[in-house]
């Protein structure tokens, strides 16, 4: 199975440990033998999705959004992008040379063309611009993919943070 993620990156330090939860249980609800995870490895429900899929011991297949989209990280969240992307399976740099909405949205686009389910670790929100969670899900719900929108009870966002 082919699954890819889009969430929040502004999640709060137990927000965090919910949607891991979460995650867990969607992947081995689907079984974890054959998983291919597709990520950009942005911080938050990237990252959290893509340690999942490996421990599990599923593949990352990794869609860069654009030339430097590593240095826009923090540096938590950079660190945490060079440490997962050495340990894909795939990377798939698309050709933008800086990151944005844009290359963000054709990002997603990329992860949507190769997946049969999205996870969305999703607020309800609507879409803050270009290339965010609500925009993605947007997309695989006109391209009738399984959606599994993950928000358990008592998440919450660290605040507003542009695309999200």
């Amino acid at each position: 199975m082919r699954i890819a993620i889009t969430g929040h990156r502004d999640l709060d330090e137990r927000t965090t440990a919910l949607v891991d939860a979460a995650i867990r249980r969607l992947l081995r609800d689907h079984g974890t033998r054959d998983i291919v995870g597709v990520s950009c490895l942005a911080a938050g429900a990237d990252q959290i999705f893509a340690r999942a899929v490996l421990e599990l011991g599923g593949r990352l297949e990794v869609i860069v959004p654009a030339t430097g989209y590593a240095a826009v990280l923090g540096a938590r969240a950079r660190r945490g992008f060079e440490e997962l992307k050495a340990r894909a399976w795939k990377v798939l740099p698309l050709k933008h040379s800086t990151p944005g909405p844009g290359p963000y949205r054709d990002a997603g686009l990329a992860m949507l063309a190769r997946v049969d389910h999205l996870i969305a670790v999703w607020d309800g929100a609507p879409a803050r611009g270009r290339g965010g969670t609500a925009e993605i899900v947007e997309f695989a719900r006109r391209r009738d993919l399984a959606v599994h929108v993950v928000w358990p009870d008592g998440a919450r966002r660290l605040g507003a943070s542009g695309v999200s």
